[in-house]
């Protein structure tokens, strides 16, 4: 029995000393594979005007690194993502699209390559290769995006922007329409769709964009209150430590409808969000065409709860007839974005 007592003892040091030597390296090969591919949507999309093929590839995890190169000759983009596993997505996924035949995901050596089979030659500027956050109310996870611009025609970078994290805010949203137009365009419909080219146009800048809603939602939940939902809109940005501009966009509205004009504010005190403010103030001036009411101080919630410096954007009263028609406007919705992106360029470089 002593004997039996014995060889149990070794066998379970022997066991010890081999969990001891194996664990470890276990543990370090689970480490070394931080992400794996969830997600895969593609979308025909209008960006700035152009039309792209958006493709979308979710994982797990914080957003991912990447590498990026084209082969002229193939016709393809290759993006190799390093501690990444392919997962629950397809080996193989066939396109509807005229600017790529099908996209290829394979492990590689302990990456994946994803590659891009386009119709025409890539080259500098007929696609981008970006990153975006995990978007939980919409449940998309931490992904890389692939757009392919038909006829290269993505649009030309605004310099100063590149590197630059920017949090933007299309105010009101699902359950706040904001303010309702004499023929009925509502506030939030406008925000976004000002907002929305925002974002292309600073994506395609080189600029990183946080956007607090991307759709017709409340950030926070329907029919919270005014300091819950504003206070979410914060948060949103000042969870990422890399931002450094929050733009909120909005429209204005008043009883009397020949009140008229833009506006820009910041938080009083503020000499950043004041030059933010003054600089896209003075661009919306030269684009809009509307009576400039000025670069002001107010108390709004946004402004003072940021840890970025802020400004607010009134591109013009939705409740005046003649100003209603022109927000509703995709080619004067398209002129704002541009005026707001050239200022905050110049709000980076000055």
């Amino acid at each position: 029995m002593n004997n039996v007592f014995r060889w149990a003892s070794l066998v379970g040091v022997l066991m010890a000393f081999i969990c001891g030597l194996w664990l470890p390296q276990m543990a370090e090969a689970r480490s070394s594979q931080s992400h794996e591919l969830n997600y895969f949507q593609t979308s025909k999309v209008k960006i700035a005007g152009a039309s792209a093929l958006r493709i979308e590839i979710g994982m797990t995890g914080e957003e991912p690194k990447y590498t990026v190169k084209d082969s002229l000759l193939r016709k393809q983009v290759v993006i190799t993502l390093p501690e990444t596993r392919r997962g629950k997505v397809k080996e193989q996924v066939k396109l509807n699209s005229d600017l790529a035949k099908h996209v290829k995901i394979m492990e590689v050596e302990g990456s994946t390559q994803v590659i891009i089979d386009c119709v025409n030659t890539p080259v500098d500027g007929n696609y981008r290769v970006t990153t975006a956050p995990a978007e939980r109310r919409l449940n998309k996870p931490a992904r890389i995006i692939v757009e392919l611009f038909e006829n290269g025609a993505a649009m030309d970078a605004v310099p100063g922007i590149k590197g630059k994290t920017i949090v933007i805010d299309p105010g009101h949203g699902g359950s706040d329409t904001g303010a309702i137009g004499p023929t009925g365009i509502k506030e939030k419909d406008v925000c976004l769709a000002v907002s929305k080219k925002v974002e292309s146009l600073l994506a395609s800048s080189g600029a990183r964009v946080i956007m607090t809603r991307s759709r017709d939602v409340d950030v926070y939940a329907p029919n919270a209150t005014d300091k819950q939902e504003l206070q979410a809109r914060c948060n949103v940005g000042n969870r990422d430590p890399r931002a450094a501009l929050f733009v909120s966009i909005h429209c204005n509205a008043f009883s009397n409808p020949a009140a008229n004009g833009m506006e820009t504010y910041y938080c009083a005190g503020s000499q950043k969000g004041y030059e933010a403010a003054n600089f896209i103030n003075e661009e919306l001036a030269k684009a809009g065409g509307l009576f400039n009411r000025g670069v002001k101080t107010a108390n709004y919630y946004v402004l003072r709860h940021t840890s970025m410096p802020a400004t607010l954007l009134e591109l013009g009263f939705v409740t005046n007839y003649r100003e209603e028609k022109l927000l509703r406007s995709d080619a004067y919705q398209t002129k704002l974005a541009n005026a707001i992106v050239r200022g905050i360029a110049r709000y980076f470089k000055g």
